[in-house]
């Protein structure tokens, strides 16, 4: 299984089930997708075997951890090598992206309070110019991946001209 093209109907809901609830029990899962145990743990193996379910975590809470700020943290161009050292010395780094565009890199970060995000942020200001937005709410998060498909794909719009 390296291609998208090898999913089929069962594959993309037991990979919808399993990001839902990584915990669910084999037998619980070929129920919920009409397969049987042994058949749905194959597929589940195959699955695990391609890297397409890389591993298995629990979701947590941030407020319920003491954490009451999430932000978002765009740093500037800065040396690589620099930025990288600093994350994995961050543990409030949540998340950290290397992007294209007028930023070079995109963090969301955990911290305690205003105090705790100014000495974060402070941190990453030594290295480059930061942008920082705090998140108020999270409508969406961790949402289901299911295998890429061209045909899903909508068309552009097309503007209408006078013409």
């Amino acid at each position: 299984m390296t291609e998208t093209s090898e999913f089929d109907a069962y594959d993309a809901r037991i990979l919808s089930a399993l990001q839902r609830d990584g915990r669910i029990t084999m037998a619980e899962l070929g129920r919920q997708v009409h397969l049987s145990q042994p058949a749905v743990t194959e597929r589940v193996c195959k699955l695990e075997a391609a890297g397409v379910v890389r591993g298995y975590g629990a979701k947590v809470d941030y407020a319920a951890l003491g954490y009451g700020i999430r932000a978002i943290i765009r740093v500037g161009r800065a040396e690589y090598a620099r930025v990288v050292k600093l994350i994995e010395q961050t543990p409030e780094v949540i998340n950290a992206y290397n992007v294209t565009g007028d930023d070079s890199w995109i963090l969301e970060i955990a911290v305690i309070d205003v105090s705790h995000l100014d000495a974060v942020v402070t941190a990453f200001c030594l290295l480059a110019e930061t942008s920082t937005c705090i998140v108020l709410n999270a409508p969406r998060e961790h949402a289901p991946v299911l295998p890429a498909r061209r045909e899903s794909i909508k068309p552009p719009i097309r503007k209408v001209t006078g013409r």
